[in-house]
């Protein structure tokens, strides 16, 4: 029996290979059931010396050979059936394979083609065997698309793994994987690909734990606290309130107050004489309009509200929501917004910076959130991604941008009482209109499953590296097509670098290795090699800097009379607002100070009794 199935086999290899010296040893097993999505290949683990080959392994593409075409499967389940192992003799095993497409050879030029889909499926008896390398090669060739070249195959190193780039970026991409598998590597390398691929592209990196400038330093411009302006009156209403109120409650009353005083300042600002009169019409202004206005007139009309008489019943809400505004303009943390430079109508100068207009050989803006604080980062990053999308919008088509969300689920939760309205708002109008306009999305992030699942559904491409929570797996696993499901068996023991890579950035699903990166150009590196850099033992340890940076506030200058410090006195007058008189006045000169009662009488406008 045995005989005659080696001679069948034989007979059968004749037939399929094109290569009359081809060795025999491409016969792996024949076909014994096949259900129309999968198949069962009979097969042998070893030789008839009982060598153990080595030949069938889980995650490895083969072929099935039809005649006029050879359909290709991936193998993603062996086993024996009856559990047993026998040294002295063969060992015969079951192979289950997934059916993905088929491959033919064309007739002009002679390059074989691969369609998704089966049209002829594996007969009983079918010869199963190791796939050719020019059949791999067409099962992820990309038919001509702009492609990039991001690594190679798992399966056979010599192959280079390819995405088409122009189809990743304009359907949205995603990255998952958790921690420690090399996801921001990958980002970075689909970065430096992507603004070589497209040189018309501007990137805008949302960068929480401040790793990528770092890591494209002759590619991008880092955008902190201290060197970005984003002035307040670009905030819309909800935006600025985060800011005041800090990530707590929002007070309703004093919303609604402005809601009705900001439009007020605004129309002074650019009719200084027209007083507090509120344009109606065309010409209109609301308080999410982005036009200039001063802090100070807003202070100014809120003082004007609590002086009138029928305002008596309001007063606690106007004098809480004053405290707010000065609070705010007085903490050094909120320079970037509330500098005194921002009045000014600069909109074209704070965009040209953040996105790059002109880009001058740096095409990337790494936004670095890190030392920023944690209660005004969702009102920035809803601004930034509202003006990618308003700027990509009304250019046109022209400009080109991509905005990338590391640790996207931060800013987009599943639930959706967590986060921030707006910036969830604003990206979900990017994930479902960007594409329209030239206004892409990269997601980055560690919990699928904690991210809401409209976005994960807008991105065509999805890079699945290791993912060991069963959660993130299932999200994943949802979003594959069903003919690829047993490719994310893998997901929990892929190595590093490794991917899984489906959607429409590929031919078919793909399992990848990211191209290595030089070490240095690994984000997060700088870090890591200061930290092994240290003794250990905080003999080194700068205190001084450490707590400078803390405070966040400048050295006071040297103060030669008695007036406020220039810096105190900037600080106190961002956006146009000065202290009261009474609080700035300078102190009483010498000749009036007396020993016993601190002023003399003089002071008061009194004079001494003549007698």
């Amino acid at each position: 029996m045995f005989v005659e199935r080696e001679k069948s086999a034989g007979e059968a290899t004749s037939q399929e290979r094109r290569d009359a010296a081809q060795s025999d040893a491409r016969i792996l097993g024949h076909v014994v059931q096949c259900d129309g999505a999968r198949a069962t290949i009979s097969a042998f683990a070893d030789t008839g010396e009982g060598d153990v080959t080595g030949l069938w392994t889980v995650g490895k593409m083969i072929s099935i050979n039809l005649g006029s075409s050879r359909t290709v499967g991936l193998v993603y389940a062996i086993g024996k059936a009856d559990g047993t192992w026998h040294s002295h003799e063969q060992n015969a095993i079951e192979v289950s394979v997934e059916l993905i497409g088929e491959v033919r050879d064309s007739v002009a030029p002679a390059k074989p083609v691969f369609d998704r889909g089966i049209t002829t499926y594996p007969h009983i008896g079918a010869v199963a065997h190791r796939i050719r390398n020019r059949d791999l090669q067409a099962v992820y060739d990309l038919a001509g698309r702009h492609s990039v070249n991001i690594g190679t195959l798992s399966q056979d190193e010599t192959i280079d793994a390819c995405i088409a780039i122009d189809d990743t970026l304009a359907r949205h991409f995603a990255v998952v994987g958790t921690t420690g598998v090399g996801k921001s590597t990958a980002v970075s390398l689909l970065l430096r690909k992507s603004i070589e691929a497209r040189p018309d592209l501007r990137v805008l990196v949302l960068d929480p734990h401040n790793e990528f400038a770092a890591a494209l330093p002759d590619n991008s411009l880092k955008v902190d606290t201290s060197t970005l302006d984003l002035p307040f009156w670009l905030f819309r209403l909800e935006e600025f309130a985060e800011v005041l109120f800090r990530g707590r409650e929002i007070v309703p009353e004093e919303l609604d107050v402005l809601r009705d005083l900001i439009p007020a300042a605004k129309n002074l600002y650019r009719n200084p004489g027209a007083g507090t009169f509120i344009r109606r019409g065309g010409d209109s202004m609301t308080a999410d309009t982005p036009v200039p206005y001063r802090i100070a007139d807003l202070i100014k009309q809120i003082d004007e509200r609590m002086g009138l008489l029928e305002s008596k019943d309001y007063r606690p809400t106007y004098r809480s929501l004053k405290t707010r505004i000065e609070s705010a303009i007085s903490d050094p943390r909120y320079r970037f917004m509330f500098a005194s430079r921002l009045i000014e109508d600069t909109l074209h100068q704070t965009i040209g910076n953040i996105f790059r207009i002109p880009h001058g050989g740096r095409p990337i803006t790494c936004f670095e959130m890190a030392g920023m604080p944690s209660e005004v980062v969702n009102s920035v990053c809803s601004v930034l991604a509202r003006l990618a999308f308003d700027l990509a919008l009304w250019s046109e088509g022209k400009l080109k941008l991509l905005v990338l969300c590391e640790e996207a689920h931060r800013y987009m939760p599943s639930d959706p009482r967590l986060g921030f309205a707006p910036t969830r708002h604003a990206l979900s109008r990017i994930a479902k209109e960007g594409r329209k306009y030239g206004c892409y999305l990269g997601v980055v992030t560690q919990r699928p499953g904690e991210l809401d699942p409209t976005i994960l559904s807008q991105c065509s491409t999805v890079f699945a590296m290791r993912l060991a929570n069963e959660q993130d797996q299932a999200i994943i696993r949802s979003a594959i097509a069903d003919s690829s499901a047993s490719t994310l068996s893998f997901l929990s023991s892929m190595g590093q670098r490794e991917a899984i890579a489906f959607g429409e950035g590929v031919a078919t699903t793909m399992r990848l290795k990211f191209e290595r990166l030089a070490s240095n150009l690994i984000p997060g590196a700088g870090k890591r090699h200061a930290v092994d850099a240290a003794t250990g033992n905080g003999e080194d340890v700068d205190l001084v800097t450490i707590v400078e940076r803390l405070r966040n506030v400048p050295k006071p200058q040297q103060n030669l009379g008695f007036a406020e410090p220039v810096d105190m006195q900037r600080q106190a007058g961002d956006s146009g607002y000065r202290k009261p008189a009474a609080e700035t006045a300078p102190p009483p000169a010498p000749e009036d100070l007396d020993v016993s009662f601190g002023l003399k009488p003089s002071t008061f406008g009194l004079r001494p009794r003549s007698d």
